[in-house]
């Protein structure tokens, strides 16, 4: 059973382990990923290259990825549903499925083994190996670790009501200097169903969270998130 953190305030207690450089929250082990992650220190500095790095990389061409259409490499053994629409630029790893009716809207590059789901919709973001959105989820101006999951209907919101540039509330106050900037969840991440990521909003590796939560701010590596002011640690085994 997860350990409930003492009640006076469960989110400061767990303060210490809000980690968000990229190093910290990403085991980036895609070849022509590598150089965009190694470069930035904070993954949501890599959210406005998305374009010219893969157009970078349509121009040198990836080894055992074939063109599909102008601006789209897909790998081998890639499922593309007839009903998906791809718009470039994308690079699809190697046994990705991308299931009926997604859409992917430029700017997009996964790993390997990834799941774009039915109905899903996809702008500006990256995905690392084995990620899986299933079902009626939105992934815009975001980054998504390795095996990271995402609930049926959950989405990640990039941009805030008042129209200001997004904050990251770690430790301090980090400016981002981006307007939209969505949902950056480290490997391993599980997100419940019906859920919300506001702008912002950091998951810590293998940190799961309830259905229907509305997300803000950074979470711990290896929490449960019960709600947005109850979060416990994970039993260690």
């Amino acid at each position: 059973m997860p350990i409930p953190l003492p009640a006076r305030s469960r989110r400061e207690d767990t303060r210490l382990d809000k980690l968000v450089k990229t190093c910290e929250l990403f085991d980036c082990r895609v070849s022509y990923l590598k150089p965009l992650f190694e470069k930035y220190q904070y993954p949501w500095e890599m959210l406005p290259h998305i374009r010219a790095y893969i157009l970078s990389l349509l121009e040198s061409g990836l080894e055992g990825f074939t063109l599909l259409k102008e601006g789209v490499l897909v790998g081998r053994e890639v499922k593309i549903h007839e009903s998906a629409v791809i718009q470039g630029p994308a690079i699809i790893g190697h046994g990705t499925e991308i299931r009926p009716s997604a859409y992917l809207r430029g700017a997009v590059i996964t790993g390997e083994s990834c799941v774009l789901g039915n109905s899903c919709e996809y702008k500006n973001c990256i995905l690392l190996d084995g990620v899986q959105t299933p079902h009626y989820n939105y992934v815009g101006d975001s980054v998504l670790g390795n095996r990271a999951h995402m609930g049926a209907g959950t989405v990640c919101s990039n941009l805030k009501s008042d129209g200001r540039d997004v904050v990251i509330h770690a430790e301090h106050a980090i400016e981002t200097g981006l307007r939209k900037l969505g949902g950056i969840l480290a490997d391993g991440a599980d997100i419940g169903c019906g859920s919300v990521i506001n702008p912002g909003t950091v998951v810590g590796k293998r940190t799961s969270v309830y259905p229907l939560t509305a997300l803000r701010g950074v979470y711990p590596a290896d929490c449960i998130v019960k709600a947005t002011d109850r979060v416990v640690k994970r039993e260690e085994r």
